[in-house]
């Protein structure tokens, strides 16, 4: 497997001349269950430039959530460093990262976690208004982000008066409205049509180049490689080369031709 950038489309190499938003040293996460330890994460070590667009692919169970939630400071590795933006995270305490996460990371999950009974307009403000922005400040900010992902029309409209790709919307804005340095995005096109899910993607795409944000998305989405600047792929908590994928790719296509020609022989 791999212990570095694993795999990519040839557009980024997180060389030494770019600066790394996200970069992690033999990253383990092991969970305990009862006397059994089951390792998610084995030492895996990142390097993604800043202002990167890159995608986490990966079987269930290859650890793509787990590396999400240690990146975003929701879950401690067991051992490793990990650094964002040259700070050491793995080593703070959860008032530091709590702090960290609501100033400098957007979040994205597939449930989109918007508060039903609020308008898309409060959606987005609440954001601001826990992290102190001021009245005038925190409007101009609510509406700046619902312009930008096209959503002008829809201020007033509660989630359950919305689209899944309106409400998906809503979610980025949520997400962009503290102008974090990092998004983290598990699944956000899960349950969009793929012309949605087109349209998302261009937009986060945007959003990556416009404001030099740094975006990871985990996703099993194959469209999302027409927009990524990155592919990485995960296989039992470990990155794998492009070249281990292809490998593996072809001996899965052996074995599925190998079945056909079995099943069409006679009995």
């Amino acid at each position: 497997m791999a212990d570095n950038n694993g795999s990519t489309n040839g557009r980024l190499n997180g060389g030494p001349s770019q600066e790394l938003a996200i970069e992690t040293n033999d990253l383990w996460r092991i969970y305990k269950l009862g006397s059994q330890e089951i390792p998610a994460l084995k030492g895996v070590n990142l390097r993604i430039p800043q202002g990167s667009f890159v995608s986490l692919k990966g079987r269930s169970g290859s650890g793509k959530t787990t590396l999400l939630n240690c990146l975003g400071g929701l879950d401690q590795p067991t051992k490793g460093d990990i650094l964002i933006m040259g700070q050491d995270i793995s080593k703070w305490r959860e008032r530091q990262l709590t702090t960290w996460r609501r100033e400098q990371v957007g979040f994205i999950f597939q449930s989109l976690g918007l508060l039903p009974a609020l308008s898309a307009y409060e959606n987005v403000e609440l954001m601001l208004r826990m992290n102190g922005v001021r009245g005038k400040e925190r409007r101009r900010r609510t509406l700046e982000c619902l312009e930008l992902v096209g959503l002008t029309k829809w201020i007033d409209h509660r989630p359950y008066e919305m689209s899944g790709g309106q409400q998906q919307r809503v979610a980025i804005a949520r997400a962009v409205a503290n102008n974090p340095q990092m998004i983290i995005a598990d699944e956000p096109t899960g349950e969009l049509d793929s012309r949605t899910a087109a349209e998302i993607l261009g937009l986060f795409k945007s959003l990556v180049k416009d404001r030099h944000m740094t975006m990871l998305m985990a996703t099993h989405d194959s469209l999302s490689d027409e927009f990524v600047d990155q592919v990485l792929r995960l296989k039992d908590g470990l990155i794998m080369t492009h070249e281990e994928f292809l490998a593996e790719e072809e001996a899965e296509r052996a074995a599925q031709e190998a079945a056909m020609a079995a099943s069409a022989e006679p009995a």
